[in-house]
Order: structure tokens, then C-alpha cells, then sequence
């Protein structure tokens, strides 16, 4: 199965996979997160740590086009480590992220402690997600597999889907358990549209993922739901959890408006 990008040096070209739901020529908001995941894990910090948080503006519409990456650290310390990766079509700024790195350290944790478990059924229980009748196909979900546990796949109301990557982001590297959660975190909105997708668009001017841990196995759940603001616009939001249990959540800001 084809790669969503190829990367020469500090260029990203990316596939006719990466394409979303609302053009053709622009890129679902998965995979430019998900490169920027892998970005942010190469600049390796000082110290043993991993990724806490991604928060990614989407400045701009991102062409299925060479995107120039920019990935510097602006603080090194012992306990964090902030990097910032910036994404450029043609010199022009089209996402900005910040990603926090926090040092691990292996403590006798009280039994206060406990992570919450997922009460949903597993993936091996849920149903094949299907495309809703005329809604536009994109390339990117086709990579995809998605399992419905609960609510539906496109259609208004909460929703809970397991997910589970197919396609690599680079030919020559296997997906990390960071950039699964990059390239599905950005689905909040779809998961649990509140609105009909023949007479609305919500698309997402940003994302923030926050993570206690990283997640383990290839299945990744969007337990997810949507509010709606008065005047145009809202918020997505949902736990994220695995096999184990829930390890982070995840929110978009949205932009309503009627389509043409």
C-alpha cells in the first residue's frame, strides 16, 4: 500500500492519498499532524522523553503539494523539551504546531491511581464504518479502518470509533504509536457531526492532542462529540483510548457555515 509522503531532505511531497473530504486538492488535517509527529521525534531531546501534547494550527488550506518542513527545539531543558515544526507551501506558512516533550521517570504510583478503563466494546466488536450516502469520498479515510461501537460514522449525534492506520507515512519507516495518534485524532469532528453533511461544513481551524501516555496496539478510539456555539462556530472533542484503556483526548475549533 502507497505512502502519504516521500521526504527529500527538508521537502515532504506528499501522495494523492492525503487527500480529504472537502477538495480533492487540499489534504485531510491527519496527515500533515501526523508529519509533523514525526518531525517532532526526530529531534531527539537531551533527555529520555516522550510526547505530551501537539497543539497544530492549520493556518491555511494544505495543497497535496511539496510542503517545506521547519523543526527547531526553542527549549531544552531537563524536564521538558518544547519544539516547535512549521509546514510552508512556497515560502507561505500553511500549519504551525508546538509539541511538549516531558522527561520519563519511573515512580511507586498510589493506588489512587488508576487508569480509567473503556466500558465500550473492542474493535473486534464493532461494525465496518460505511460511507454515508452522497458524501464526498477522500483518499486519506481509505487508508483507514474504522469500527463503530457506538452512534454512526457521519451522521449527527455522538460517536465512538476504533481506528486502525493501513497506510505508512514514509515508505521506508512503520508507523509510531504517536503519528497513529496524529493521523486519527483530526476525525473528532467527523466522528460526531451534529450537523448534515449535504447542507454544512465544519471544518477545523486547529487540533490539540494531549496524551498521559503513548497508546499501545494499532487500534485507536475517538469516544467523541460536538458542541455548537451561537454565532458560526464550536468545538469537537474525544477521549482517546486503546486496548488498555483511555491515555489522552483530543479538540478541535470549528468554523459552521452553510455550503454553497
Amino acid at each position: 500500500m502507497s505512502c502519504l509522503y516521500s521526504v527529500e531532505q527538508d521537502i515532504a511531497i506528499p501522495s494523492e492519498y492525503t487527500a480529504g473530504p472537502w477538495d480533492d486538492r487540499l489534504q485531510h488535517g491527519g496527515a500533515p499532524t501526523a508529519l509533523i509527529a514525526w518531525a517532532a521525534e526526530r529531534l531527539v531531546p537531551r533527555e529520555p522523553m516522550q510526547v505530551m501534547r501537539i497543539t497544530v494550527d492549520l493556518l491555511r488550506p494544505v495543497p497535496i503539494a511539496p510542503l517545506q518542513i521547519r523543526a527547531e527545539v526553542v527549549r531544552e531543558g531537563r524536564k521538558i523539551q518544547l519544539c516547535a515544526v512549521t509546514l510552508l507551501h512556497e515560502n507561505v506558512v500553511v500549519v504551525r504546531a508546538s509539541v511538549l516533550k516531558i522527561r520519563r521517570a519511573q515512580f511507586d504510583l498510589p493506588p489512587t491511581a488508576i487508569e480509567e478503563k473503556i466500558e465500550l466494546p473492542g474493535p473486534e466488536h464493532g461494525r465496518t464504518a460505511e460511507p454515508a450516502p452522497n458524501t464526498r469520498p477522500n483518499a486519506f479515510i481509505r487508508g483507514l479502518t474504522l469500527s463503530v461501537v457506538k452512534g454512526a460514522f457521519r451522521e449527527p449525534g455522538p460517536a465512538a470509533i476504533w481506528f486502525r492506520a493501513e497506510r505508512p507515512l514514509l515508505a521506508s519507516e512503520p508507523l509510531t504509536p504517536l503519528q497513529r495518534t496524529a493521523m486519527v485524532a483530526d476525525f473528532c469532528n467527523g466522528v460526531s457531526t451534529v450537523l448534515d453533511w449535504n447542507t454544512w461544513t465544519f471544518i477545523n481551524g486547529d487540533l490539540t492532542i494531549s496524551l498521559a501516555r503513548l497508546p499501545v496496539g494499532d487500534w485507536i478510539l475517538l469516544d467523541a462529540q460536538t458542541w455548537l456555539g451561537d454565532h458560526g462556530s464550536g468545538i469537537a472533542f474525544a477521549k482517546l483510548g486503546d486496548t488498555r484503556g483511555y491515555f489522552g483526548r483530543a479538540i478541535q475549533s470549528l468554523v459552521i457555515e452553510p455550503r454553497r
